[in-house]
């Protein structure tokens, strides 16, 4: 909150102790503490961005009847990549806001892999305009490997130069922890940055005394936790464990049991990656809070977790409570068990759309990030001289893959795919205009029997994916999104059945969440008659690049090469680290 004058900290005074009308008062809630569990009926009184006045009788210019609604601080979702929700920062705001995200903590390395600085900066001042505290953490990793081509670099005095903003708290997910472990000088003197800061993890099965290293640097939450053990012992090595449910990777149901009354101050609730498909047929935050209570977790540490234990995990001591003092982000519900949403107050104003109305605009930037040449059916295919082959083997609702090795079948010496072994091609065309390479390989899990499914987004260098069955429509899709300049394709038989443009770095729409929403129905059924399984297959094909595979431990770390689709031999350890 902005520095007060003596005045203004005098007329905080009078209001809180009802001497002087507040600016809005709530009349007659039931507001729940997420402390001690107490729910009191009362009235909640604000002075701009700030609670003055609890359990007590007030007065206010605006009031707004709290009868049969209870009070909550307003949510935080602690990570999150907007462009992961295909729309602006601008449009992100008035999809999730509503829901009772008063506070999002991003991490735009989507962007910043695309367009380096000048995404970050993007972020920035779209934070400057939205009506939630949009916090944006500065990436960490771009790009996010050598193993693939990212569209910038971004190296410590890159990053050093876009501290300062007012929406920044720390660096954004470590997720090199290789490096980390390997000491690489590039990432030792990012640490070094922010060594003063806070410093997000992800570290996806790290456990043992390689996780007591990476945590030994400063490191201090991870939202990659995927088991009850493995939550278990971050949590004991003091991490905050940030529990996600996002479009693909859905970890809420497994770490349900981890929210008791000993953990809920060192736990938060994050999305990662959640487009408006879901946020609508879903919820966002609201969600989450609503299914952990449903099954069995305790109500008031719930809330919790979503508010106060959020807050203090990333030093925001100004919220997080319905308490005198704190920032007025309040969430009313008439049901805490089912948490309805009702209405928002953000920083003090009721949230309404006339507020979203009156914001400023941030042009868009990278409309044309996409740079690939047109390709052709000769680009995808495999030449091989054995059948044995390695394929990425999908985990549905994850986003770790899995190491499949399958026999297929060698044409006139060309590997082709086999919809009996549900093994269909996984490619990767290079679109940030530097090398044109493209990497070529298969895929198992996606239950594919015909077309073609293209995604300009692309984890985390963000290059073009495409999978498919046949080449003819694998080249379609691909050539369709070099059109759109960025987006989603489905073609089948020879047509482009379904797309959504993605034109702002390739990664977001620059229309409205709802035109979106629209898109994905269409797509989503466009992509089931091709015989696609999985829920979400646009993220899955997103996915795809990440460099992970479970059964390998960072003593023997090895990543899937998305250009060779081959493992690749754990690098040499820095001379003088053992």
């Amino acid at each position: 909150m902005a520095t007060k004058s003596p005045a203004e900290i005098a007329r905080l005074i009078e209001a809180g102790r009802g001497t002087a009308p507040a600016d809005l008062v709530i009349k007659g809630v039931q507001l729940l503490d997420v402390i001690t569990g107490a729910i009191t009926r009362t009235d909640i009184a604000m002075v701009g961005e700030r609670i003055v006045g609890t359990y007590g009788a007030y007065d206010g210019a605006q009031e707004i009847d709290g009868a049969g609604l209870f009070a909550v601080p307003g949510f935080i979702d602690t990570h999150l990549h907007v462009e992961s929700s295909l729309v602006t920062p601008l449009e992100f705001d008035r999809c999730v806001l509503p829901h009772g995200v008063t506070t999002a903590i991003c991490d735009p390395h989507e962007i910043a892999n695309v367009l380096g600085a000048e995404g970050i900066a993007y972020f920035q001042r779209c934070a400057e305009h939205t009506i939630m505290d949009l916090r944006v953490q500065l990436s960490s990793c771009v790009p996010a490997t050598t193993f693939e081509t990212a569209g910038a670099e971004l190296a410590a005095p890159d990053l050093a130069l876009l501290r300062g903003h007012g929406s920044g708290i720390g660096l954004a997910e470590f997720m090199n922890f290789p490096g980390v472990l390997f000491a690489d000088e590039g990432c030792l003197a990012k640490l070094s940055l922010f060594s003063d800061g806070h410093i997000d993890g992800h570290a996806p099965l790290l456990r043992g005394q390689d996780l007591n290293g990476y945590i030994a640097a400063g490191i201090r939450t991870e939202h990659e936790a995927t088991s009850l053990e493995e939550a278990r012992e971050k949590l004991m090595k003091g991490m905050s464990v940030l529990i996600r449910e996002g479009s693909v990777s859905k970890d809420l149901h497994a770490l349900i049991p981890l929210i008791s009354a000993d953990t809920s101050a060192f736990l938060a609730f994050c999305t990662d990656d959640r487009n408006p498909l879901d946020i609508a047929e879903e919820g966002h935050l609201d969600y989450m809070i609503a299914e952990a209570i449903r099954h069995g977790a305790p109500l008031h540490h719930v809330y919790r977790v979503a508010s106060w234990s959020a807050a203090n995990a990333f030093g925001l001591t100004d919220r997080g409570l319905i308490a005198p003092g704190r920032r007025a982000d309040i969430v009313l519900v008439d049901s805490l068990e089912a948490c309805s949403v009702r209405q928002v107050i953000s920083a003090g104003r009721l949230v309404t759309p006339e507020l979203f109305a009156g914001r400023g605009s941030v042009a868009p930037v990278g409309m044309d990030s996409v740079k690939a040449r047109p390709v052709t059916a000769e680009d995808f295919r495999i030449p091989a001289t054995e059948s044995a082959t390695r394929v990425i083997g999908v985990v549905p609702g994850r986003i770790i893959t899995e190491d499949v090795r399958l026999d297929l079948e060698l044409i006139d010496g060309e590997k082709r795919v086999d919809l009996e072994k549900d093994a269909v091609k996984v490619c990767v065309v290079e679109r940030h205009g530097r090398n044109g390479n493209i990497g070529r390989g298969f895929v198992h899990g996606f239950g594919m029997k015909r077309g073609a499914i293209a995604s300009s987004v692309g984890h985390d260098s963000h290059n073009i994916t495409v999978v498919g069955v046949d080449e003819a429509d694998m080249v379609l899709a691909v050539n369709r999104l070099i059109e759109l300049r960025g987006g989603f394709a489905v073609a089948q038989d020879g047509a482009v059945t379904a797309e959504l443009a993605l034109p702002v770095a390739g990664l977001m729409a620059d229309t409205s969440f709802e035109d979106v929403h629209d898109a994905l129905i269409p797509l989503r059924a466009a992509a089931k008659a091709l015989g696609v399984v999985l829920a979400e297959p646009f993220l899955q094909v997103a996915f795809l690049p990440l460099p992970v595979i479970p059964h390998l431990k960072i003593t023997d770390f090895g990543m899937f090469d998305v250009n060779a689709f081959a493992l690749l031999e754990p690098p040499p350890p820095p001379a003088g680290n053992g």
